[in-house]
């Protein structure tokens, strides 16, 4: 069953892949990649109801509007702080640095956090975390905001891509701890791109 699945979804992206830019198919390849993610019961998220009827998530259309180049300035001076959950737990995070861009005539500062402790894993020590909400959360997107992952620059810029930004697990299933985006990740905008909001969220 878990490999019709995956197989499932490897079709369906190879038809949607056909004629596409090669940006286009690097997110459709991100997709596929989260779908099937999410189709494995070792790794989904789902809860068992939810994972029986799963048929895919649902994304907002592709747009290299979202794809953001965007100025970046180290912050080596940051304090660490605890970066409040949906739980009791508290991670530590350092403010890594600031990305600083034009979307939609509005410039925006926009922090990019470390965590403390996963820095010390092996593969992990360039990690960067991006939490946000705008002004789509709780109608379109998930109403606590949403993710982007991301890796240290080598140098002065670094890509901010929406169109990959996706929900914590938190949408999906209430027994996750998730971080919750910060006041100063919150975009006075309307990002239409990455992963919609969940259907029970849309309730």
């Amino acid at each position: 069953m878990i490999r019709l699945f995956l197989l499932t979804f490897l079709l369906q992206s190879a038809f949607l892949i056909f004629g596409q830019s090669a940006y286009q198919v690097e997110v459709l390849t991100w997709q596929s990649e989260l779908n099937a993610e999410f189709a494995n019961p070792e790794d989904s998220p789902l809860e068992k109801k939810a994972f029986k009827k799963f048929e895919g998530l649902d994304y907002f259309p592709i747009s290299e509007k979202y794809r953001v180049v965007a100025r970046f300035e180290h912050t080596p001076f940051a304090k660490p702080f605890t970066m409040p959950t949906t739980t009791k737990r508290q991670p530590v995070y350092v403010q890594y640095g600031i990305a600083h861009f034009t979307l939609d005539s509005q410039s925006v500062n926009f922090p990019v956090y470390q965590n403390i402790e996963l820095r010390e894993i092996e593969g992990y020590e360039d990690y960067l975390f991006a939490p946000f909400t705008d002004l789509t959360n709780g109608a379109e997107s998930y109403g606590g905001g949403r993710y982007l992952d991301l890796r240290i620059p080598e140098g002065d810029s670094i890509i901010l891509d929406f169109n990959k930004a996706y929900n914590p697990y938190c949408a999906y299933n209430g027994k996750y701890s998730c971080p919750i985006p910060p006041a100063e990740n919150d975009l006075a905008l309307r990002i239409e791109a990455g992963v919609k909001a969940w259907e029970n969220d849309k309730k």
